[in-house]
C-alpha cells in the first residue's frame, strides 16, 4: 500500500508539471502569433514607405528638371534684355 500512496503523491505533481508545460506552450504560441502579426504590420509599413519614397523621389526629379528649365529660360531672357538694353544704349548715345 505504500507503493500506491507514493504513486498517488506523484500523480498531482506530474499533472502540475503537465499543466505548467501546457501553459508555457500556449504562451509561446500566442507570442509567435503576436510576433508574426507585428512582423506583417512592419512589412506593410515598410512597403508603404518604400512606395512613398519612390513617389517623392520621382516628384523631386521632376521638380529639379522644371527648375533647370526655368533657370535656362531665365538666362535666355537675361541675355535678350541685355541685348535690348545695349541696342537702346546705342540709339541714345
Amino acid at each position: 500500500m505504500s507503493t500506491l500512496s507514493l504513486e498517488e503523491q506523484e500523480l498531482p505533481a506530474e499533472t502540475d508539471d503537465f499543466s505548467a508545460l501546457e501553459e508555457r506552450i500556449v504562451r509561446a504560441v500566442e507570442l509567435v502569433k503576436s510576433e508574426r502579426a507585428a512582423r506583417a504590420e512592419a512589412e506593410q509599413s515598410a512597403e508603404r514607405f518604400r512606395k512613398l519614397s519612390e513617389e517623392k523621389s520621382a516628384a523631386l526629379e521632376q521638380t529639379q528638371e522644371q527648375l533647370r528649365a526655368l533657370e535656362r529660360e531665365r538666362e535666355q531672357v537675361r541675355h535678350r534684355v541685355e541685348r535690348l538694353l545695349k541696342q537702346l544704349n546705342e540709339i541714345t548715345s
